[in-house]
């Protein structure tokens, strides 16, 4: 295990009815800008309750923002925000409303001529506005790391930066209820890759990192297809949305290699096809452990034996069931695992790896290893 410094400052309110912490938490003396999305949390209670909780302080809305959210669309928060002389900010939704916040945030305070370069030329982030959030979509994370991906057409770019951090962030497991299958489905199959990419590379003798990480796949598997098949149960809501946190708060990864071969290729998908991008790491992680299956072996027969139970059998045999329960897993959660389940074929590869080659994702994986013919061999191995 490498040496690591770790902390994670955001303040979690979990349970049922804790919006109302936001009260307390936000000083009076803030201007606040709840950002959220399409509109679904007027629907389901959550605006009036962000509302109530707010009922002291001098607020303002701004809507619309995307489940890949977009750069011109987050700039005309920007806009209002310099305005209007918002100084707070409050994401109310999934991760990509929370993404988003946090780019509005580092934008707002930039000081350079486009804000698109803290993303496409990694400008570092000098300063920004406090943020923080009210979770509606158990899936990325984002409520309580540093991270952040933005789109703009079809690049879809990633930044990171403690100055965007949450500084506290509402968990209420009741405001998943009203969520569809799809949002449900992609919300754990999101988590699950996120603790793939941290857990499935080399042995480091990290011992806690990696528990922690099968527990947490554990509890996916137990806890997915419940919420599929038992849509109320407050408790199976609660557990994924805790786990979805721990997946990528920062905990399993230190001290540890990470990969993230699957996001990075799982990108392309996106901002070429506009496909969900939880449904593009269900694709892409299955081929990238069977390419990959050399490097990370270690790995796959301590994921078949703790996760599966798979100990009978060579060591290919053992990975070869290991990789098809990942599949039924997804499957199970009614994902598509290839790309031929969404239509795609031989032909889009080249357009997948064009857009890697831009976007100079050329040294992927945990040893940095994976070239660009690498990657075409993954999608290959996807179709």
């Amino acid at each position: 295990m490498d040496k690591f410094t770790y902390q994670n400052p955001t303040r979690i309110h979990f349970g049922e009815g804790q919006i109302a912490a936001i009260a307390n938490d936000i000083p009076q003396d803030k201007k606040v800008l709840v950002i959220y999305g399409g509109g679904s949390i007027k629907k389901n209670g959550v605006y009036d309750q962000v509302k109530a909780a707010l009922s002291e302080h001098n607020w303002g809305e701004f809507a619309g923002v995307e489940p890949n959210p977009q750069y011109d669309t987050l700039m005309k928060a920007v806009e209002k925000i310099k305005a209007e002389g918002f100084d707070y900010l409050l994401a109310v939704g999934g991760g990509s409303v929370i993404d988003g916040t946090k780019f509005i945030a580092a934008a707002a305070a930039y000081q350079g001529e486009d804000p698109w370069n803290i993303l496409a030329q990694q400008h570092p982030v000098e300063s920004a506005l406090p943020l923080a959030c009210v979770l509606t979509l158990p899936a990325t994370g984002s409520e309580s790391n540093m991270g952040s991906v933005v789109s703009r057409g079809k690049d879809k770019l990633a930044f990171m930066t403690p100055k965007v951090q949450p500084l506290f962030a509402v968990l209420d497991p009741t405001t998943t209820l009203s969520l569809s299958p799809r949002q449900v489905a992609n919300g754990v199959v999101d988590a699950y890759v996120h603790v793939m990419e941290q857990y499935l590379t080399f042995p480091a003798n990290a011992k806690v990192q990696d528990r922690f990480a099968e527990g947490l796949l554990l509890n996916l598997i137990e806890e997915g297809p419940k919420a599929l098949a038992t849509p109320d149960d407050i408790d199976v809501r609660a557990n994924i949305m805790w786990t979805a946190t721990q997946a990528l708060n920062g905990l399993i990864g230190v001290g540890v290699p990470q990969d993230w071969t699957t996001h990075m290729i799982g990108h392309e998908l996106t901002g070429n096809y506009g496909i969900d991008h939880a449904r593009t790491l269900s694709i892409v992680l299955p081929a990238v452990m069977k390419e990959r299956r050399e490097d990370k072996e270690g790995k796959l027969l301590q994921y078949a034996e703790r996760v599966f139970g798979i100990t009978e059998g060579t060591n290919d045999e053992r990975i070869d069931q290991a990789i098809a329960q990942t599949i039924a897993f997804f499957k199970q959660m009614e994902v598509p695992t290839s790309l031929s389940d969404v239509e795609l074929g031989n032909a889009d590869i080249d357009t997948l790896v064009a857009s890697l080659e831009k976007h100079g994702m050329k040294a992927l994986g945990e040893r940095g290893n994976i070239t660009i013919n690498d990657s075409r061999a993954i999608l290959e191995a996807a179709l």
